[in-house]
């Protein structure tokens, strides 16, 4: 990683889609902190191949990826390879807030921005339907499990400035954004750097 190529301000409940050429180095920045940002990616040569939480957490024996964990698509492939993550607590076992689940969660049947809608949106040109959207990989969420399997969604442990970097292992079509649902960032909304290095 010598030379940095481009960086995105992700404004608050937003998000952003782009091409991730192998090799380059994603590094996604909580510049305010505890802000979550999801994340879901494609294979740029085949879109049937995408970001797998289920193959990933298989082969890593464990629900929270970090510094040296890959990041597997669901026909195995390695996708990313965490080189270097300051927070240390993601999620990789809940979809993307959506409109469903803000009626559902938060009784709330306003129209709300959410992380399914903003990476439908900014994928839709690079030809991924809505569909196609499976559980993201959340960097920064941090969810509490209960012996019981329940689930807490606590504050992000991410302070400002902190991040994560990723590496490309193929060429992909990857979208982030700045999430949209309360809890997950402890009420309060903010924006997402991204930067990406050759």
């Amino acid at each position: 990683m010598t030379e940095l190529m481009e960086q995105r301000h992700i404004h608050p409940q937003s998000g952003t889609a782009f091409k991730l050429k192998s090799g380059q180095v994603l590094r996604v920045i909580d510049p305010m902190g505890e802000q979550v940002s999801d994340l879901m990616a494609y294979s740029e040569a085949d879109l049937d191949e995408y970001l797998s939480s289920g193959r990933t957490i298989d082969y890593a024996n464990t629900i929270y990826v970090t510094s040296g964990h890959t990041l597997y698509s669901n026909r195995s492939n390695p996708m990313f390879t965490i080189l270097q993550d300051q927070v240390g607590r993601h999620d990789f076992l809940l979809t993307p807030c959506s409109p469903e689940t803000f009626k559902i969660i938060y009784n709330n049947h306003a129209h709300h921005p959410s992380c399914f809608t903003n990476l439908a949106q900014h994928l839709a040109p690079y030809g991924i339907a809505p569909d196609r959207i499976p559980t993201t990989f959340n960097i920064f969420m941090n969810v509490k499990i209960a012996d019981n399997g329940e689930l807490t969604i606590a504050p992000p442990l991410s302070k400002a400035g902190q991040y994560i970097e990723l590496r490309a292992e193929m060429d992909m079509i990857v979208g982030v954004t700045a999430c949209s649902a309360e809890m997950s960032n402890n009420y309060s909304f903010k924006p997402i750097d991204i930067q990406i290095y050759d």
